[in-house]
């Protein structure tokens, strides 16, 4: 029902507006972006101007595909709109990236409900404790890395995220194993796992001059970009967990 719906999507925006504020993270991060975005608008010829792209990434490039070109041959009322309407797609962008982050740095609240005692404290016995000490740590690491990337794979946000990705990635492979003419083809998984992926561009770049080993260049770019888009995918995992997690409710 729409009435349903609606109901659901008023608390869901709320929470979403409440990550992208809630923490010194988000806000730092949209603090850099608001000096980012007016950089833009008072120094266009800047080499920063392209900055709020960049911070606003991956989502920022689906701009490419909307009617969003400020830059256009148009009218100045239709400039004005443009520039507006690119504006306002930053700005959501940068909201989402934002609650991404906030749900980084936001723990999953366990609220007690009322009426309901706390449970009491937990006292390991001391052998217990000497076990638990000297246990080998090197047992926990899969443990650790396989929660770590849970949110990167138990939800359709961030499953079909990697979809996106590892097509963009075979582009990539195509063109660079099987046609042996690149071209562009790395802009594709660029764009889809900036803006991490600029630092696998920037530490393959170099070693792409060097005749003896500009195969590694590839390499480094793949397995760079690959990471990168594990990384956003556990951000919009953590963050589809946080937008899909209900508010708790007081015990009548």
């Amino acid at each position: 029902m729409p009435t349903a719906s609606r109901s659901h999507r008023v608390p869901r925006l709320r929470r979403l507006l409440a990550l992208a504020s809630g923490n010194r993270l988000a806000r730092s991060y949209l603090a850099v972006f608001a000096a980012s975005l007016t950089t833009m608008f008072v120094f266009p010829e800047s080499v920063f101007a392209a900055s709020p792209l960049l911070l606003t990434a991956p989502l920022s490039f689906l701009g490419m595909f909307l009617p969003l070109d400020p830059g256009a041959e148009v009218d100045g009322a239709a400039d004005v709109m443009a520039v507006a309407a690119f504006a306002v797609w930053l700005l959501l962008c940068a909201l989402v990236n934002a609650a991404a982050l906030g749900a980084l740095a936001t723990r999953p609240a366990t609220a007690v409900p009322a009426g309901a005692r706390e449970p009491l404290p937990y006292f390991a016995d001391p052998a217990e404790q000497r076990r638990t000490d000297t246990a080998d740590p090197a047992g926990t690491r899969p443990q650790k890395v396989r929660v770590l990337l849970t949110p990167a794979v138990d939800n359709w946000l961030a499953r079909g995220y990697l979809a996106v990705v590892a097509v963009a990635l075979g582009v990539f492979l195509c063109a660079e194993l099987v046609l042996r003419e690149p071209g562009f083809a790395g802009i594709w998984p660029l764009m889809t796992t900036a803006p991490f992926s600029i630092l696998a561009m920037a530490v393959s770049s170099p070693v792409a001059h060097h005749s003896s080993i500009a195969w590694l260049s590839s390499v480094v770019f793949f397995i760079g970009v690959a990471l990168s888009g594990l990384v956003n995918a556990v951000l919009l995992g953590l963050l589809a967990r946080r937008l899909r997690a209900r508010e708790p409710h007081p015990a009548a």
